[in-house]
C-alpha cells in the first residue's frame, strides 16, 4: 500500500524535474485500485492536462504497464486501437508509469502538460525519488 507521503514525494520530484526542463505540468499518483492519492498542478499548466495526468496514472496502475507502451502492444491492430480509445480514462500516450515491485503493481504516476517525452522523464524522476525503477517502455 502506498502512503500519501510517498505519493507526494514522487509527484513533487516529477514537478521539480518539469521545472528543470522549463515545462509546466500536472502530476498525479494513484494506488493499485486507481484511487487518487496525491496531485500537484504547476501554475499555468494546461487545464485539460489535469484529468489527463490522473488518467495516465489510472491507466498505468490498472494495466501495470507504461502508458507509452500501448503502441507496441497493439501493433497494427487498428480495430482494437479504435475500440480501446472509446474506453473512459484509458490513455495511450507516454507519461503514465506503474509502480512495480516484486511483480506486483502498487499504483501509477501520471504526468501531463509537456511533450510526451518530457512527461515520461518527469514521471521517471518521480519514481526514482521513491526508489522505483522506470519500467521497460514496451510490455513483457
Amino acid at each position: 500500500m502506498l502512503h500519501w507521503r510517498t505519493a507526494f514525494k514522487a509527484i513533487e520530484a516529477a514537478i521539480g524535474h518539469a521545472e528543470s526542463l522549463g515545462v509546466r505540468v500536472n502530476a498525479a499518483m494513484c494506488d493499485a485500485g486507481g484511487n487518487l492519492i496525491a496531485f500537484l498542478r504547476m501554475p499555468a499548466a494546461p487545464l485539460h492536462s489535469i484529468t489527463i495526468a490522473e488518467d495516465k496514472a489510472y491507466t498505468a496502475a490498472s494495466f501495470g504497464i507504461a502508458t507509452g507502451a500501448w503502441a507496441a502492444l497493439l501493433g497494427g491492430d487498428e480495430h482494437l486501437r479504435a475500440g480501446l480509445m472509446l474506453r473512459p480514462r484509458l490513455v495511450m500516450l507516454g507519461g503514465g508509469l506503474p509502480l512495480l515491485r516484486d511483480g506486483q503493481c502498487l499504483g501509477g504516476i501520471g504526468v501531463s502538460g509537456g511533450s510526451e517525452a518530457q512527461d515520461v522523464l518527469c514521471a521517471s524522476a518521480g519514481l526514482a525519488a521513491i526508489g522505483f525503477e522506470t519500467p521497460h517502455p514496451s510490455p513483457g
